[in-house]
C-alpha cells in the first residue's frame, strides 16, 4: 500500500501571502490542524510550506500577538518543507515522519504538485483497519478449528 492510496485528498491550501488570521479561519472552517502554502504553477498548486495550529499558538498568541493582523504565512510557513512522493510505501512515510519530527506530511506526485496530505489521524487509522484484519483472521481461523472438531 502507497501513502497516495491512504492519505487526505482534501487538503487546506493557501498562498504565502494570505493572512495567518484568515488561514487559521481556513483552518477551523475544515476542522483540520494545518494549512499548505502553495504557489500556483501551470495551474497546479506546488507545496512550498506549512503553517500549523501549533505554528500560530507557539508563534503568535505565546510571543507577540498584537502582531497577528500583520503576519502572512510567508512570515511563519516552515519552508523546509518535508514531502512524500505518492508512490511511496506508508513504511517509508512515517520513517520520514520521525526522521524530521513531522505528523503532516504533504504528498506530491511525480511532477511536485500536491495531491494530498498524509497525517497521524490517516496513520492511525490505516494500521487500525490492518490490525482489525488480522483479528479476523484470527478469529476465522479459530472458527474453522470448531469445525473440524465437532
Amino acid at each position: 500500500m502507497t501513502v497516495g492510496d491512504i492519505c487526505n485528498r482534501n487538503v487546506v491550501v493557501a498562498p504565502k501571502t494570505e493572512g495567518v488570521i484568515d488561514a487559521a479561519k481556513r483552518m477551523r472552517m475544515a476542522h483540520v490542524g494545518d494549512v499548505v502554502v502553495v504557489e500556483e504553477r501551470q495551474g497546479r498548486h506546488v507545496p512550498i510550506g506549512i503553517v500549523t495550529d501549533r505554528d500560530i499558538v507557539v508563534i503568535v498568541v505565546a510571543g507577540d500577538p498584537d502582531h497577528i493582523h500583520y503576519l502572512n504565512l510567508d512570515d511563519m510557513m516552515t519552508d523546509d518543507l518535508v514531502t512524500a512522493h505518492e508512490h511511496d510505501s506508508v513504511e517509508s512515510a512515517v520513517a520520514r515522519m520521525q526522521e524530521h519530527g513531522v505528523r503532516r506530511l504533504p504528498i506530491v506526485d511525480a511532477a511536485g504538485a500536491l495531491i494530498g496530505i498524509l497525517t497521524m489521524d490517516d496513520l492511525m487509522r490505516h494500521f487500525g483497519e490492518q490490525q482489525g484484519r488480522l483479528v479476523e483472521l484470527m478469529a476465522s481461523e479459530q472458527r474453522r478449528e470448531r469445525q473440524f472438531r465437532i
